[in-house]
């Protein structure tokens, strides 16, 4: 996880940036699945902060007080925060619209879910590489990256789970490699592998890779992929 750190850092502060686009002063913050990086910001901030996280070791990550939970179950008592961040991480929860509900249960009236996630365009220069690749090696091609939920259903969502004033905008993150297989290597360590059910499970061709990623488009002497991060911000009842 540490090698991934400095890109879920600058995740983090962008979405943070949100919170000085209001005057409210968030004292309670729930940080869910920040994978070490959230909890130390918020506390920067001044908040009391409670991270939880499906891993005991994730949630330990975190510093402070850390509960080991599952996202689709919280065990938290209605109104507990005033503030909850969920940087990266509501893409992996299967049951997305119940998780969302529980989270706006767990806010105080008035309380801010702050949230990202990775939309549709994410790795969109490899998707195309992989596919293309394996169509001209195997004659036909398995999805291979996960996918990816439009802007507008990210504000859907919310209104569905209850927030007001729901609003979904976008964060581009361009990310250069030198040595192209790094960015495999980085996936793998951020956890984000492909979990698609309908994945191929045989062995993949050994020059599927390298042709795929002599294929990514060069930014210069480098490789570049994008994140385009899904910011969701929405406000709890009064």
């Amino acid at each position: 996880m540490d090698q991934v750190a400095d890109v879920l850092r600058d995740a983090a502060e962008r979405l943070l940036d949100r919170l000085d686009d209001t005057n409210r002063r968030f004292t309670d913050a729930l940080d869910v699945g920040g994978r070490g990086v959230v909890a130390p910001l918020l506390r920067a901030r001044g908040m009391r902060v409670v991270s939880c996280d499906l891993s005991p070791a994730m949630a330990a990550a975190n510093g402070g007080l850390c509960v080991a939970a599952d996202e689709e179950c919280l065990p938290f008592a209605p109104g507990s925060f005033d503030l909850i961040v969920a940087s990266l991480s509501l893409h992996w929860i299967n049951d997305l619209p119940g998780a969302l509900l529980q989270l706006r249960r767990a806010l105080r009236p008035e309380g801010l879910l702050l949230a990202s996630l990775p939309a549709l365009g994410t790795l969109a220069e490899l998707r195309f590489a992989l596919t293309e690749a394996e169509a001209e090696i195997a004659g036909g091609a398995s999805p291979r990256v996960s996918p990816f939920p439009e802007l507008r259903d990210c504000a859907h969502l919310l209104q569905r789970a209850g927030f007001t004033l729901p609003v979904a905008d976008v964060e581009d993150i361009r990310l250069l490699y030198a040595n192209p297989f790094a960015l495999l290597t980085d996936l793998r360590a951020a956890g984000e592998t492909n979990a698609i059910r309908e994945r191929s499970r045989s062995v993949p061709n050994r020059a599927l890779f390298p042709a795929a990623l002599a294929r990514v488009p060069a930014d210069g002497d480098r490789i570049g992929v994008s994140l385009r991060m899904a910011v969701m911000t929405g406000w709890a009842p009064g």
